[in-house]
């Protein structure tokens, strides 16, 4: 089945960015619920990738700063394409906002992902919510 990333609005798409990052952080990763919902949302960018029925099956969302966060895929979707879609869009909207130094905290399995997307590491590897982190940047043109 195919799927497509739109831009999402917090208030009316809340329920489905929630029930996918309280699977896959706060269940599959045990992230504590009170840093997963650290009060951002609310001002921040949302992307949701839909299968063509309609089911949400991942998100992503993208800080007034130009930082990409919160993106998570459900389980039996990955490593279809759907994270990099994601990630490209997200990208792009950035681009579009003029915000040209974006930055991820990226969990540090995953830092060859956002590695193959052109970001490079800054710092030192850190731990959040339990799980190695690595920040990483990519500087784009408009």
């Amino acid at each position: 089945m195919s799927f497509y990333v739109r831009q999402a609005d917090w208030i009316s798409d809340q329920a489905q960015i929630s029930a996918i990052r309280q699977q896959v952080f706060i269940e599959e990763q045990h992230v504590p619920a009170d840093l997963e919902w650290d009060g951002l949302d609310e001002t921040a960018l949302h992307l949701l990738a839909v299968t063509e029925d309609g089911k949400s099956i991942g998100c992503a969302r993208i800080l007034s700063d130009g930082t990409i966060g919160r993106m998570a895929v459900l389980k039996h979707w990955r490593r279809q394409g759907v994270g990099q879609a994601l990630l490209h869009t997200a990208i792009e909207l950035c681009r579009q906002h003029g915000w040209l130094d974006i930055h991820v905290s990226a969990q540090t399995h995953a830092s060859g992902f956002y590695e193959k997307a052109g970001f490079r590491p800054i710092g030192d590897e850190y731990m959040d919510a339990g799980i190695p982190h690595q920040t990483m940047k990519l500087h784009i043109s408009n």
